[in-house]
Formats: C-alpha cells, sequence, structure tokens
C-alpha cells in the first residue's frame, strides 16, 4: 500500500486531459498500486464529456434493446465519443507550450560574400518600363485615349487650314486658342469626370496637388511642344511669333490651378479659359475691317514685346506663389 495519495487537483486534470505527460505517467504507475486513488481518478473520468459518453457506450452495449437498435446506439456514442476525444486534444494541443527553435547550424550558413549573389536569384528584377509605367499611369489621361490625339488634331487642322485650304488667319486663330489648350487639358485629365479610376487614385499618398501637377505637366510636355511646331509652319499674317503664346499658356494654367483651390478644377478652367478668350476676341467682333488682321492686330497687344511677355512672366510667378500657400486644398478636391 502506498503511503501518499493523487491531489484532487492532479485527479481533475489527468480526468480531462491536461495533465502533463510525466506527470501523467506517473500517476498511472501510482494507480497499479493504490485502489484509492484509482477508484478517485475513475470517478473523476465518469464526470467529464468523455465519461458520460463513455457510460451511454457500456448502457447500449449491455441493453436489451433489439440487436439492431444496439447496434445504431452503439456507432452513435462510438462518433459522440470520437468528437469529445478530438476535441480534448485538440484543447491539449493549444494549451501546450510550443516546442523550442532549435538554431540553424553554424556550418550551413553561406559566406557573406555570396549573399549579394543569392539575394539577386531569389528577388524579382524590376521590368525595364515599369519606372515609364508609373509616369504614364500617374500622368493619367493627360497622356492615354483621347486627349493627345484631339491635340494633334488641332495642330494639324491649322495647318491643313493654311497649307491646304490658303486661309491667311490661321496662325492668329492658333495662337488665340493654343493658352487655352493645356488649360482646358488640366481640367479635362483630373476628377471623376475624367478618371475612371479616380476615387482609387484620390486615396493613395500620391494625390492632391502632387498628382494635378503631375498631370499637368504631362499636358504641358504634349500640347507645347505640338502647338508651337504647327506654329512655325504656318505664315506669319502679321501675327507674333509661334512661341509668343508660352508664357500666356503657363500664366493662365498656374492661375487655373491657383483658383482651383476654391471653386474646384473645371470652374477655375471655365473661369481663366473663357475669360482669355473674351479679352482677346471680344474686341476683334466689335471692331470694323478684316477678322484675321483685327486678330493678328489684339494679339500682338497682348503677346508682343517685354512689356506684355514680362508681364505674362509676373503673372506667372504671382499665381505659382499663390498655388504654393493653396497646396493643402487639394485634397479635398476628389470630387469637384
Amino acid at each position: 500500500m502506498t503511503e501518499w495519495h493523487a491531489s484532487d487537483h492532479v485527479v481533475t486534470r489527468y480526468a480531462n486531459g491536461s495533465l502533463p505527460d510525466g506527470d501523467a505517467w506517473s500517476l498511472e504507475k501510482h494507480l497499479e498500486s493504490c485502489g484509492t486513488c484509482a477508484s478517485r481518478v475513475s470517478s473523476a473520468v465518469r464526470r467529464t464529456p468523455a465519461g458520460v459518453v463513455l457510460a451511454e457506450l457500456r448502457e447500449a452495449v449491455l441493453g436489451t434493446a433489439p440487436k439492431d437498435v444496439r447496434a445504431a446506439e452503439v456507432r452513435a456514442a462510438e462518433v459522440r465519443a470520437a468528437e469529445v476525444r478530438a476535441a480534448e486534444v485538440r484543447a491539449a494541443e493549444v494549451r501546450a507550450p510550443a516546442p523550442p527553435r532549435t538554431p540553424a547550424p553554424t556550418s550551413v550558413r553561406p559566406p557573406l560574400s555570396d549573399i549579394p549573389a543569392r539575394a539577386s536569384r531569389r528577388l524579382p528584377v524590376p521590368a525595364v518600363g515599369s519606372r515609364l509605367t508609373q509616369v504614364l499611369w500617374a500622368a493619367g489621361p493627360a497622356v492615354r485615349g483621347a486627349w493627345s490625339l484631339a491635340v494633334l488634331f488641332v495642330a494639324l487642322g491649322a495647318v491643313v487650314l493654311a497649307r491646304g485650304v490658303g486661309f491667311d488667319g490661321a496662325r492668329p486663330l492658333l495662337l488665340a486658342v493654343a493658352p487655352v489648350v493645356p488649360v482646358l487639358g488640366t481640367a479635362l485629365s483630373y476628377g471623376a469626370h475624367a478618371d475612371p479610376l479616380h476615387e482609387i487614385t484620390a486615396a493613395t499618398p500620391s494625390a492632391g496637388l502632387r498628382l494635378v501637377l503631375t498631370r499637368t505637366a504631362a499636358v504641358l510636355a504634349v500640347s507645347l511642344p505640338l502647338l508651337t511646331l504647327a506654329g512655325l509652319l504656318l505664315p506669319s499674317s502679321g501675327a507674333p511669333a509661334a512661341a509668343a503664346w508660352l508664357l500666356p499658356g503657363l500664366a493662365l494654367t498656374l492661375a487655373s490651378l491657383a483658383l482651383a483651390g476654391w471653386v474646384g478644377v473645371r470652374a477655375a478652367t471655365a473661369l481663366t479659359g473663357g475669360g482669355w478668350l473674351c479679352a482677346v476676341l471680344a474686341p476683334v467682333l466689335t471692331e470694323q475691317g478684316r477678322l484675321s488682321a483685327r486678330l493678328a492686330d489684339q494679339l500682338s497687344a497682348c503677346l508682343d514685346g517685354a512689356a506684355a511677355q514680362g508681364g505674362w512672366a509676373g503673372a506667372a510667378l504671382v499665381c505659382a506663389a499663390l498655388l504654393a500657400t493653396r497646396r493643402t486644398a487639394f485634397g479635398r478636391l476628389q470630387h469637384r
């Protein structure tokens, strides 16, 4: 007869399967010679869910029910016992501490000189055009879709009017329209009305003024060379030089962006672009004489000379400074 007995805590943990393996083996060895502890463990096991299922299984096996009924009850009890035991095993696995991680042998580590070569073989090499793809995506509709084709159509249309039809007012007309082209391009390249991915793009860290400036730069990169080259191919007809519209176009574009901080991109575009066209065309339509000559004179007053170009340069600087002060407002222009 043994001189010690298992505590209630040890018996309970053994019955529900949470006792560590070493302690469980020690208790089982003790039960071989201690009837008191064996009775206590048997009672504790019968009180567990598994013990209840085992009792039902015993009754089903030893009962007096018909043979087919007893067989069905036995199968059902076996299934319930298996489910209870599986649940206890899963609970024990969750409670069991994770085995210690064995460090990798130092002898199998690659030499330091070989690490860059191995890393270069594992890491994917970026595609050559990935950077260009990101720039084109950020530029958005400024370089994708019909915008570039529209600018090309304006430039070729002016050349066809001058060289093919013989219209001598093609260059003044082009210079009158050219400053508005980048303004319209900026409005058509930013906003939910122009970009189907605008809601997603506006939620990225690159949204706001940075995205607007990226697309404005793309608009200028497309429109400036095409319209200037078209102006060089046209006869002067008394109009200013082919590049005289560059500073006015830049100033009007910056003015649109600065004003967009208050009224939105489209409304600002309508105000600046419409204001330029009214200022240039209204005097021409109210005066007498040949239309092309009146338009050329009006453009010369607005674009020719150091004073006019200096005024446009100063206006561009003022608009750029105003835009810098309103840069935080572009985070709220998602739907304008």
